[in-house]
Parts: C-alpha cells; sequence; structure tokens
C-alpha cells in the first residue's frame, strides 16, 4: 500500500531537506577556506575519484585557445561551426556574430547554453562555457571561453573514434561555406612592410561570373562541370593512385574569349579562393615556393597569359646560324634582356617542379590554371599531359553562345533577327567579348532591337574586313606565282644576266 503524505508532512519534509543543504553548503564554505590547501586538494581528488564510481557520464572540454592562446584553435572553430547549425534548431539562447572569414551572420550557443545532438541513436550533450581570467593579461583573449562534451561511458569509443571525427569534418564543411572567398595576389619582397606575415595580400573575391552565364557551347561547358565535380570528389582516389591532389587547366584562345571569366566561373562553382601569381615579382624559384607553400587548400593558382610572363622557353632554344646579327649586336640585346628581367629569375625548371615536384604535394585539392593567347609559343613540357591535365580551347562566339549573351543582357530567348545573326556568325570570326559590347545598350532609349542591329552590323562589318583580307591575300599569292613562273621562264634575266645580240653576255652592274 502507497502511504500518502499530508500536504503538512511534505512542506516539513522539503524545509527539513533545504536547511540539510543549506547547512551542508555552509560547511563546505567553511572547509575550502579554512582547511590547509594540501589537505583540501587530497580531499577534492579522492572524492573525485570515488563519484567516478557512481557518475557514469564523460566530460571532454574543447578550448578556444591553447597553448600560448595567440592562435585559435581549429578544432574549437570547427565545433563552433558545426554547432552553429545544429544548435540554431533547438537552443532557446543563441547569438549572432559575423566571423572573420564569414560573409554571413553565423549564429551559435550563447554562454552556459546547453543542446542535444544525436549519432547513430547516442545522445550526446554540449554546453557552452567560459571562464574569465582574474588577472590582467596583455592579450585580449582574457575571457576563455570552451565546449564541454558529455556523454555516457558505454559510449566512449563510439564517441571518441567516429562522432568527434565527424563533428570536426562537418565543421570545416561549414566553415568553408560559410567563409568570405579571398582574391589573392603576390607583390615583389622589397614592397613588403615590415609587420607583414605572408607573402600574399588579398581582397574579397566578388566576381559575379559562373557557368549559366558564360558564353560557351553546352556541351563543352557540361564536360568542363563534370570534370570539376569529378575532381573534387577524388580526394581518396587520389590519395589510392599515389599522386597530389591538385589538376591543371590549360586555357587557350584568342583575347576576348573568355579565359579570365572561366577562372571566375570555375572559382564561384567549387566556392575556392583564387590565388593570382604574377611571375615578373617572383624573384627566383625559392620565393617560388614559399608562394606555394602558403597557398591553401580549396584554391585555384592562377598565371594568366603565360607566354608573356617570362622567357621561360630561352633554355630550350637553338641558335640560328643563319642569324644575321653579329656578336656585338647579340651581346647587346642579351644585356637588355637581363636588365629587364633582373627582378626575376624564376627557371622553366623551378615553374615545372611549382606545378608537379615534389613541393607541388604540399596541401591539396587545388587546381592550377594556365591562359594564354599563343599556345604554339609554349614549351611543350610546360603543357605536357600531367602537368596540363585537361587544355580547353575558348575560340570564337558561336550561335550557342551568342544566345547565352543575349539572355543575358536583352533578356530574349528568341526574335525574328536572330536567324540574320546566325548566318553572319558562321561565317565570320568574332569574340564573344565583342558580341557583349554591341549587345550593351548605348542610352537608356536602346531597346532589344537596336542592339540587335548594332550587332548585325558589326558582323557584316567583320565579314567585309575578313572578305578584304582574303582577296589581299589572294592577289599577294598570285603575284608571287607569276613571279616564280617568270623565274623559271628567264633565269639568266632574273639572275641579272642578259645575252646580247651576237649571243654574247655580260654582266649586269
Amino acid at each position: 500500500m502507497m502511504m500518502i503524505l499530508a500536504p503538512q508532512t511534505m512542506a516539513e519534509m522539503w524545509a527539513t531537506m533545504g536547511s540539510t543543504i543549506a547547512s551542508l553548503m555552509f560547511l563546505w564554505a567553511i572547509f575550502r577556506q579554512y582547511c590547509p590547501y594540501e589537505v583540501r586538494r587530497y580531499f577534492e581528488k579522492y572524492s573525485q575519484r570515488i563519484m567516478t564510481f557512481f557518475y557514469p557520464y564523460i566530460k571532454i572540454s574543447i578550448h578556444e585557445y591553447t597553448g600560448d592562446r595567440l592562435k585559435r584553435s581549429e578544432a574549437y572553430a570547427a565545433v563552433e561551426a558545426y554547432l552553429s547549425l545544429n544548435s540554431s534548431k533547438c537552443a532557446k539562447r543563441l547569438k549572432a556574430e559575423m566571423g572573420k572569414d564569414s560573409s554571413n551572420l553565423v549564429l551559435s550557443m550563447d554562454e552556459y547554453e546547453r543542446v542535444i545532438d544525436e549519432f547513430r541513436g547516442v545522445k550526446v550533450w554540449w554546453v557552452s562555457s567560459k571562464v574569465v581570467s582574474p588577472s590582467q593579461s596583455m592579450y585580449p583573449q582574457h575571457e576563455r571561453r570552451y565546449y564541454k562534451l558529455t556523454f555516457h561511458k558505454k559510449d566512449r569509443d563510439m564517441i571518441t573514434e567516429a562522432y568527434l571525427q565527424h563533428v570536426v569534418s562537418e565543421g570545416k564543411e561549414i566553415r568553408v561555406r560559410n567563409r568570405q572567398r579571398k582574391l589573392y595576389t603576390n607583390s615583389p619582397n622589397y614592397k613588403w612592410p615590415s609587420y607583414k606575415q605572408t607573402m600574399w595580400s588579398h581582397i574579397v573575391f566578388e566576381h559575379p561570373a559562373t557557368f549559366d552565364t558564360m558564353a560557351l557551347e553546352p556541351e563543352k561547358k557540361q564536360e568542363i562541370i563534370e570534370d570539376l565535380v569529378t575532381f573534387s570528389n577524388s580526394k581518396d582516389f587520389y590519395a589510392r593512385i599515389g599522386k597530389a591532389w591538385k589538376r591543371g587547366y590549360l586555357l587557350y584562345g584568342p583575347p576576348g574569349t573568355g579565359k579570365s571569366t572561366m577562372i571566375a566561373a570555375m572559382a564561384n562553382f567549387l566556392n575556392y579562393d583564387v590565388y593570382d601569381l604574377e611571375l615578373t615579382a617572383v624573384k627566383d624559384n625559392t620565393e617560388l615556393r614559399k608562394l606555394l607553400i602558403e597557398t591553401t587548400s580549396k584554391s585555384i593558382i592562377v598565371i594568366e597569359d603565360i607566354d608573356c610572363s617570362l622567357d621561360l622557353t630561352g633554355q630550350r632554344k637553338k641558335k640560328n646560324p643563319e642569324k644575321c646579327l653579329d656578336d656585338e649586336k647579340e651581346k647587346e640585346i642579351h644585356r637588355k634582356e637581363l636588365k629587364e628581367e633582373a627582378s626575376s629569375r624564376v627557371t622553366l625548371s623551378g615553374l615545372l617542379n611549382f606545378i608537379d615536384g615534389l613541393w607541388s604535394a604540399c596541401g591539396g585539392e587545388r587546381l592550377i590554371v594556365f591562359t594564354t593567347n599563343y599556345v604554339e609559343k609554349l614549351d611543350p613540357a610546360l603543357i605536357r599531359r600531367g602537368r596540363m591535365d585537361k587544355h580547353i580551347e575558348l575560340s570564337y562566339c558561336s550561335f550557342e553562345a551568342f544566345k547565352i549573351l543575349a539572355r543575358n543582357y536583352l533578356k530574349l530567348e528568341k526574335h525574328k533577327m536572330f536567324d540574320t545573326i546566325q548566318g553572319l556568325i558562321k561565317e565570320t570570326e568574332i569574340t564573344p567579348a565583342d558580341v557583349a559590347e554591341n549587345l550593351m545598350p548605348k542610352s537608356p532609349q536602346d531597346n532589344a532591337e537596336k542592339c540587335l542591329s548594332n550587332l548585325i552590323q558589326a558582323l557584316q562589318e567583320v565579314k567585309a574586313a575578313e572578305t578584304l583580307d582574303k582577296d589581299k591575300e589572294g592577289e599577294i599569292m598570285e603575284t608571287g606565282r607569276e613571279a616564280g613562273k617568270e623565274e623559271a621562264e628567264y633565269p639568266s634575266k632574273v639572275a641579272g644576266v642578259g645575252p646580247h645580240e651576237n649571243g654574247e653576255a655580260d654582266i649586269q652592274l
């Protein structure tokens, strides 16, 4: 039989319990204040050991700053990012901050807030806490924040071997998605300020180009996208075959065909940072390696117009025996070249090692992109497969590319003038940049038909110019053929030897 206590009895019981707890707390305070430190530490040490036999939970603390407290813990940042996504759904007290490398407000747990997470059917508890240091410190981090993870001891192996790894990996991915992407560039070392700790300077990368807005044939565009997706998901594959997790792209074609736009679209698609490497500002091969070491994963390293950056093929060129310049003139030209390139002594060998040498394996998940207008000028060793794995030709504007530009600039999917433009584009060589310039409204009064008319006029002018060039080229070739025919028929006349009427010949001076 259950005994039901009267309300008065219940009140008396709670009063007695409250007074007992208060008495114990008072005695504990007296003990901590007057008991010798050694005795107190001894008592606390063994009391905690006794409690572990009855307390079935394990706690793990992850602090924001460790060691010299100058660098934020990567583990803490990953946990913070992980909980920012999970805690915002269930926590009642949140704080909003603009992270150092974040483009959006990030929600995270407020101090002393507690949330429950579940992993493979096991519940764990996270608490956000902080310890305020009573001493004055020269560092701004006088509040030592940390996260405390609590879980049942029977789940120890699963939490330490799987769950914590899951939290860190997910947190890193969230940080990558939330961060502000950056555009880096290098400058000559003599321009570095004394306080600068890195060889790269950066700004926020805000280029709006995407594959949807690129003037490119859909088949080629889809091929590039699939290649990028395959690369970004191939970490285990590259590790299995024993290659550094990187891929080289060679973008080549006439000026104005969208090589720089392609790089921006690749960066926006993969959410990568961009390192724009200026080779002429690099002192030597050693400095080039240092720049490579300071690049991060999930990035694109770009060398634009590589055929113009440095004379990287000079070591492989053979002297022409028929060269008409004398030795003194050659020396003068050589001295001028050395003077112009005195600021950079990067060699072809150094660049090749930069791309796929031993140092290229530091870090991972990086694209190396070269652009050039004249691919035939580059050394074959520089662009062979394995260094530049994928060669992408960006050529003149096609009709499919024009339709993308018409949609971007004029919001047109079709128009009666499209047939005329299609015929002219097939017969002319015009770059997407020139097409885009003609589709750009020049005044508020310009409508879609006006812009299309401007493009048709430009295409007709290009076609006429190309026809004229072909005619001139044909005339020159015809003149050459006539001269060759005359030389074959009258070799003595062309050579300057003419017969006299009496059959004798003399040399004409």
